[in-house]
């Protein structure tokens, strides 16, 4: 069995030994949700795990990537068909019980990293009861909100990652081509750009909204824009600046 930075495909032993050596475990959760007529629902899953183990080539200090947790807070794409979901209580423990079996595993510091839009708010909300349930801080990040400079300079129609847009399109052409469906393209679009002030995403003012109430197609963005080349960009960059924030949680920076 060869071992590898994903937890999956190591060794109990060999985890044992990385855990006494003081590598972090990084811990994708993201969602399994409707992305439009052109992209399969395990966009948000398959992106955050490769984000994920990019970043853990990229750390000075050892880490290990656990399972994605696939399903998350998406309650407002179940119109769509195609999505689950959980309720916010459930999540909370699913990811509490996910970090103590790290942490009984003999790791001692874990990076939850985020790839839905969706769980954003919950996981920062939750941050202080982890921290107080488990004796122990996470460190909690959105990929694509880590180096948000390094996205936008990789898009051109909008300022970051969006819903089944030009960002998560062309990401997907990079690393999973078979799931992007070219021949949706002219009706893979809707809502706005994330140009007006706030975005669609992220009104100054919020009431909950369907995504039904957003956008006839299930997107926010244009998936006609994307590229592969502009989603090996966004990679990298996510990739990096997580890979400098485990290795800040790793050496106790904050």
């Amino acid at each position: 069995m060869q071992d590898d930075v994903l937890w999956s495909r190591s060794t109990a032993e060999s985890l044992r030994r990385r855990a006494a050596a003081g590598a972090v475990a990084i811990l994708p959760v993201a969602s399994t949700e409707q992305h439009g007529p052109h992209l399969a629902t395990g966009v948000d899953t398959i992106l955050c795990g490769e984000v994920c183990r990019r970043a853990a080539h990229f750390t000075k200090v050892q880490a290990v990537v656990a399972p994605t947790m696939w399903m998350g807070l998406a309650e407002h794409h179940m119109d769509f068909g195609g999505t689950f979901t959980f309720t916010l209580p459930t999540y909370k423990s699913v990811i509490e019980e996910m970090c103590r079996s790290i942490l009984r595993a003999g790791f001692k510091n874990i990076a939850i990293c985020n790839g839905h839009g969706g769980n954003i708010t919950a996981l920062n909300a939750m941050s202080s009861d982890l921290a107080r349930s488990l004796g122990q801080s996470v460190g909690i990040g959105t990929y694509w909100l880590l180096d948000p400079e390094g996205v936008a300079a990789a898009l051109e129609d909008q300022k970051t990652v969006l819903h089944a847009c030009e960002a998560e399109t062309s990401m997907m052409l990079a690393i999973a081509p078979d799931l992007v469906d070219r021949s949706r393209f002219a009706e893979a679009k809707g809502g706005d750009n994330g140009t007006s002030a706030g975005g669609i995403l992220n009104p100054a003012f919020q009431q909950w909204r369907g995504f039904k109430q957003m956008t006839d197609s299930g997107v926010i963005g244009d998936a006609a824009k994307a590229s592969a080349e502009k989603g090996e960009r966004l990679l990298d960059a996510s990739a990096r600046a997580l890979a400098r924030c485990v290795d800040g949680l790793a050496e106790g920076r904050r």
